[in-house]
C-alpha cells in the first residue's frame, strides 16, 4: 500500500525539493507535478545542507585514509556531482555557451542544445579546477566539509528569490511548469541558507562570502534579464554554481590568513 502524503506538509516539500534538485530515491510522492516545485523551494537550502553534508563527508572519509588534500576535494566534487546528477554544472556549461549568443533566440537554442561548447568546457574546468584549488587550501577535512554544508545550502537558498522576481524566459521547459514561488517561500528559503551560513561560519567568513556571492549572482541576473528576458533553469545552476565557488574562495581566504 502506497503512503500518501498531505499535499501542504512540510516533509512532502522537501521531498518534492529532494526529487528535483538530486538523485537521491525519495519513494512515491502522490500526485506530483512540476508546478509543485514552486511551493516546495523554500526546502532548497535545506537540500543543499544535505548534498554538502555528503559530499562533504566523502572528503572527510578520502583525508581519513591520508589521501592528498586536492585529491580529498576533487573526490568531494565527483561525490556532489553524482548526488546531483551534476545538474547544477550542466547549467554553468550551458549558460557559459549563450554568453555568445548574438540575440536572445540564438541564446535559448544554445541553452537547450544537449552539446557543449568551447565556453562550457572552459566553465566547467575553471569550476570545478576552483573550487578543488579552494578545498583543498582549507587547512583541515573538518572546515572543508563545514564549508562544503555552507557554500551549498547558500548558493541554494538564493534561487527561489530570483524565481519569483525574474520570470520564466521560455513558454514552456522546467522553469516556466515550476512557476513561480511566492515571495514568502521566496524569503523562507534565503532566510535559511543565511542562517546556516551565520551558524557555521566566522563573522568574517560569512561577510566576505556574501561580499564575493552576491555580486557573482547579480552579474548573471541582469545578464539574463538583458538578454533572455527571464530566467531558465541553466541560469539558475549557473548562479548556484558561481555562489558556491565564491563562498568556497572566501572560506579559503579566511583560513590562509590566519
Amino acid at each position: 500500500m502506497i503512503e500518501t502524503v498531505p499535499r501542504s506538509s512540510l516533509f512532502r516539500d522537501i521531498r518534492v525539493a529532494t526529487t528535483f534538485l538530486t538523485r537521491i530515491p525519495t519513494g512515491w510522492i502522490d500526485g506530483l507535478r512540476t508546478s509543485d516545485l514552486a511551493g516546495a523551494a523554500w526546502a532548497f537550502p535545506l537540500i543543499g545542507v544535505a548534498v554538502g553534508g555528503i559530499a562533504g563527508g566523502a572528503l572527510y572519509l578520502a583525508a581519513a585514509g591520508n589521501v592528498h588534500p586536492l585529491a580529498c576535494a576533487l573526490i568531494a566534487l565527483a561525490a556532489q556531482a553524482l548526488i546531483t546528477g551534476a545538474l547544477h554544472e550542466d547549467g554553468l556549461a550551458d549558460t557559459a555557451d549563450a554568453l555568445g549568443a548574438a540575440d536572445r533566440t540564438r541564446a535559448l537554442e544554445i541553452m537547450r542544445d544537449s552539446r557543449i561548447g568551447s565556453y562550457g568546457v572552459l566553465a566547467l574546468i575553471f569550476s570545478v579546477g576552483i573550487r578543488a584549488a579552494a578545498l583543498a587550501g582549507i587547512p583541515g577535512p573538518g572546515l572543508a566539509w563545514l564549508a562544503m554544508i555552507v557554500a551549498a545550502a547558500l548558493s541554494r537558498g538564493f534561487l527561489p528569490l530570483i524565481m519569483h522576481t525574474l520570470p520564466p524566459a521560455r513558454t514552456d521547459g522546467l522553469a516556466q511548469g515550476a512557476g513561480a514561488p511566492t515571495r514568502r517561500g521566496g524569503l523562507l528559503a534565503l532566510g535559511l541558507g543565511l542562517a546556516v551560513l551565520v551558524a557555521v561560519a566566522p563573522v568574517t567568513v560569512a561577510l566576505a562570502a556574501l561580499a564575493l556571492a552576491v555580486p557573482a549572482a547579480a552579474l548573471i541576473y541582469i545578464w539574463a534579464r538583458r538578454r533572455l528576458g527571464g530566467h531558465t533553469g541553466d541560469v539558475l545552476g549557473a548562479i548556484q554554481q558561481v555562489m558556491e565557488t565564491a563562498v568556497l574562495i572566501a572560506a579559503t581566504a579566511w583560513s590562509l590568513s590566519y
